[in-house]
């Protein structure tokens, strides 16, 4: 691996782990010095340190990468031309959709529940700092796809072949997500955006899938949220109905 992809990978790891020193750091600002009242702080304070960690990262992240020749087999290789490449890129949204629904069907067979911690623990942040919804939707899955696609799924690509390399890191990007219980979701959307930067050689194609998806997650969950919930205990009382019956 090169050193310009240890450094992003680094860099991507103390964005993770800032919030252990970052939340307090901000909550001391906030309270001491700007005088918010400590139960507020306590509400908005992991939101303002998401929008702050992810913006400083991506910003030192397009720095490097702007300074960094191509290392990889696909960045080496000829992209497919613009308007195929906004096929995939369009068409990789529903691809990414599918491939998670058929994962949400799969768990549910073999009885795990449905909905995300991680998801409503963001839908939380957002609510309490609506800014933060553009780390949710953009800056966050553009990070991802520099780092899960770009550099590990693009390093192991060099190595082995395409579906090993696919399925290794999208493991690796459902781990990062920290939600065992949804690890083939996550696995799954991983593969289908690895399949979309195989395919077209521009990672904007996977960043574009991912971002769209992602938004439209964010605002449905946060405009829809109580039908949501509504719809989920009605259907969970069908299913209990039916399972009575026999």
């Amino acid at each position: 691996m090169k050193k310009h992809f240890g450094y992003i990978l680094i860099a991507y790891v103390v964005m993770q782990l800032s919030s252990i020193v970052g939340i307090p750091l901000f909550s001391v600002i906030g309270v001491k010095l700007l005088g918010i009242d400590p139960e507020r702080m306590e509400a908005i304070v992991p939101g303002y340190w998401l929008v702050f960690s992810f913006t400083v990262t991506l910003l030192v992240v397009w720095a490097i990468i702007r300074k960094s020749e191509t290392t990889t087999k696909i960045e080496r290789a000829t992209p497919l031309d613009p308007i195929s490449s906004t096929f995939w890129a369009v068409a990789g949204v529903f691809l990414a959709f599918t491939a998670q629904s058929i994962a949400i069907n799969i768990e549910r067979l073999i009885g795990i529940e449905m909905g995300s911690e991680n998801t409503q623990v963001i839908i939380s942040i957002i609510e309490s700092v609506p800014l933060s919804m553009i780390i949710a939707a953009i800056i966050g899955p553009i990070l991802e796809e520099i780092v899960f696609r770009k550099i590990i799924f693009g390093v192991l690509y060099d190595r082995m072949n395409f579906f090993f390399a696919a399925l290794l890191s999208s493991v690796v990007f459902a781990l990062a997500h920290f939600e065992l219980t949804h690890i083939l979701i996550y696995s799954a959307m991983g593969f289908t955006f690895a399949f979309l930067y195989k395919v077209t050689k521009r990672i904007i194609v996977p960043i574009f899938a991912h971002v769209a998806m992602n938004t439209s997650v964010v605002l449905i969950q946060s405009i829809f949220r109580e039908d949501i919930e509504r719809w989920l205990k009605e259907y969970e009382q069908i299913q209990g109905f039916i399972g009575g019956l026999f």
